[in-house]
């Protein structure tokens, strides 16, 4: 596993085109040297906010898959109209054809107030998932990089990129689609003029796996927050792609009183310091996407987890545009941290 990533740079670098073709024509066992090879996960993308505002005592936190970001005004209109103040954000995509070929949080922040920080999880080697192949033959991708994102209009600090896993899982694709270089991470930062010391990370679970290999993800995290901010306050938000936990309506008790009996890393958590019960409600986050359809009933795979605050309020908010249309497949949470 490759050391947390604390390089902070204004733009993270595009991989060359040559050693893209290179890695389609590999073979499986190439995928740590290939990794190492690419300089944006080298880095953090890392842009302050123009104008900072001060930190309020009472923070709110919104955590979304925001699949690729195709759609970032409505985006944009849903964080406005709940009033988040920090907005954690996962499948975030910088220069690929299915998302226009743009930098996709630049487009969410427009001319607002807000910094960033993005760390690049995958560099794709196609141009997506079988769906978003087909739509896009013919097309090539400027950048080709996915990852997560931090928003907000907050000073952060200490901005870090947290390996989770590099299996190299991707690397051959699934189903014959969506090569990758990469692994899953987590992207963390600190508010810098928080009453109180405040950690914010932004998390993603491999999504293909079990819950021993979700749990290993969880504790390099902690190891890594162990190692960063030692005891301080710490909000960690996202997919965490926790498809074991129990669907029925009739069980949805469980999702908060007993969720490590089906995903042990709820105890991994629960060691650490880290509670759930007031951020996040009993409800799915899974919904059907413009794209993507699920199967019934829904699953609650994302979540918000605190350690050293106050959780109040917690929400789980339709991921839907002004005309009552998905623009994701999952649907974002949120809640208040009082500090």
């Amino acid at each position: 596993m490759r050391p947390l990533v604390d390089q902070a740079v204004p733009d993270l670098p595009c991989p060359d085109e040559s050693l893209l073709v290179e890695a389609r024509r590999a073979e499986a066992g190439s995928h740590a040297c290939l990794l190492d090879r690419i300089d944006a996960f080298q880095a953090i993308e890392f842009r302050a906010p123009p104008r900072a505002m001060g930190s309020p005592e009472r923070l709110r936190v919104a955590a979304l898959n925001a699949e690729r970001l195709k759609r970032p005004r409505a985006v944009r209109r849903l964080i406005d109209d709940v009033g988040a103040h920090v907005v954690l954000m996962s499948e975030v995509d910088v220069g690929m054809a299915r998302s226009g070929n743009t930098h996709t949080i630049r487009d969410f922040i427009g001319s607002s107030d807000h910094g960033y920080l993005f760390g690049a999880e995958f560099v794709e080697l196609d141009l997506g998932d079988e769906r978003e192949m087909r739509n896009h033959a013919g097309e090539r991708n400027a950048c080709s990089l996915h990852g997560n994102a931090i928003v907000s209009a907050l000073n952060l600090e200490q901005p870090h990129v947290i390996p989770l896993e590099e299996s190299g899982l991707w690397f051959k694709g699934i189903n014959g689609a969506q090569r990758r270089i990469g692994g899953r991470i987590a992207v963390a930062a600190r508010v810098s003029n928080a009453p109180r010391p405040l950690w914010l990370v932004s998390l993603h679970l491999e999504s293909k796996t079990d819950p021993a290999d979700r749990q290993k993800q969880i504790l390099n995290l902690l190891r890594a927050l162990d190692s960063i901010a030692p005891n301080e306050a710490c909000l960690i938000g996202g997919d965490c792609n926790t498809k074991a936990l129990p669907r029925g309506e009739g069980e949805r008790t469980l999702l908060l009183q007993e969720p490590e009996r089906f995903e042990p890393l709820f105890g991994d958590l629960r060691k650490a310091g880290f509670v759930w019960t007031g951020a996040n409600l009993g409800l799915p986050t899974q919904r059907d996407g413009p794209e993507k359809t699920h199967p019934r009933p829904f699953g609650k795979l994302d979540w918000l987890f605190v350690r050293g605050v106050k959780a109040e309020n917690p929400q789980v908010v339709p991921s839907l545009d002004e005309s009552g249309q998905p623009f994701s497949d999952h649907e974002m949470v949120c809640v208040d941290i009082l500090l």
